[in-house]
């Protein structure tokens, strides 16, 4: 779908206000992965506010990409209890296995590797993210086999 037409969509569904921005933006991340220039001020457009505003709310949270990523996003947890737990193995076994290091995509852009605030599952870390889905107790085994099976999806 064009980008402006899916704005205008996401507008319709969820208004026009300021504080429809975040479930737009969301929307958006959705559907395309990330939120490009070109989305931002369609977005503001949509909205009647600045492209300024719609950029800093993208950039403040981290679930709102401004740069392409790959289909499966990988985010682990960087608090200080995963670090505790075992992060440094589980951001090192993901690295070797994907090829990439954290804040990178890999080639055929099936992976993103990124660090991100606490998961809220603090009680059974390390924890990573694949997309939405929440994986804990991390071992380099687990791992090996949750990047298997993403890796053989389509």
């Amino acid at each position: 779908m064009e980008i402006k037409a899916l704005i205008l969509e996401l507008a319709e569904k969820y208004g026009r206000k300021r504080e429809n921005l975040i479930p737009i933006l969301q929307g958006v991340v959705q559907e395309e992965r990330y939120i490009s220039d070109e989305a931002m001020v369609e977005i503001a457009r949509q909205l009647d506010i600045s492209a300024a505003q719609v950029y800093g709310t993208c950039t403040f949270y981290s679930f709102l990409n401004t740069k392409p990523k790959g289909k499966y996003i990988i985010r682990v947890c960087e608090t200080i209890v995963c670090d505790m737990q075992g992060k440094k193995e589980v951001i090192s076994t993901l690295e070797d296995l994907l090829k990439i290091k954290i804040g990178e995509t890999t080639h055929n852009k099936r992976f993103s590797l990124l660090k991100t605030e606490c998961l809220g599952w603090c009680h059974k870390g390390p924890v990573m993210l694949v997309n939405d889905e929440v994986y804990t107790e991390l071992t380099p085994e687990k791992i090996r086999n949750i990047i298997a099976k993403y890796k053989r999806k389509h």
